[in-house]
């Protein structure tokens, strides 16, 4: 990782800088995979930054994870981990972006740890096609488990991870 990046947990005076990075990670990702209108929908930053707000004070939320990744007092990138819907063991990765300027710099792969440690079983969909991220899970030890869907007109491809135990 880069030294000037750094990965914390988020806090409530980062939801319209983490707001930001959603959208514009979103216009980096997905132009030409999403509808246009989706992705330039005037309301779509304040839509997540009540999404992050929720996030952060719902006690529904309590046990989920979520950390961003800041080189300075610039945020470049955002996760978010907590339980899966089926009520099983393992986490679910719902957000996990970084700015595209920010590819290859570490942020990607700390902030996936700081939201689901490498030893714990986990589960997340990547949209198909998107070789880049698919490449990064595969290194993460994320494989696929023959679940698609298409949400908005975006396949996606649904990864799960077992568990395990690191030896230190």
């Amino acid at each position: 990782m880069s030294e000037t990046i750094q990965v914390r947990p988020a806090q409530l005076t980062d939801v319209s800088a983490m707001a930001r990075v959603h959208v514009e990670a979103w216009a980096e990702t997905y132009r030409g995979l999403l509808a246009d209108h989706i992705l330039d929908d005037p309301t779509f930053r304040s839509a997540r930054e009540r999404q992050w707000t929720t996030a952060l004070t719902d006690p529904r939320f309590s046990s989920h994870r979520v950390a961003v990744a800041e080189e300075g007092d610039v945020l470049v990138g955002i996760a978010m981990s907590g339980p899966t819907s089926d009520g099983s063991d393992a986490l679910h990765l719902y957000v996990l972006y970084v700015l595209q300027q920010w590819h290859g710099s570490g942020a990607g792969a700390d902030l996936l740890e700081a939201v689901l440690p490498p030893d714990e079983a986990a589960t997340l969909w990547v949209a198909d096609p998107n070789p880049r991220a698919q490449a990064f899970y595969r290194k993460h030890r994320f494989e696929p488990d023959g679940i698609e869907k298409v949400e908005d007109d975006l396949k996606e491809i649904h990864l799960t991870r077992e568990g395990c135990r690191i030896e230190v």
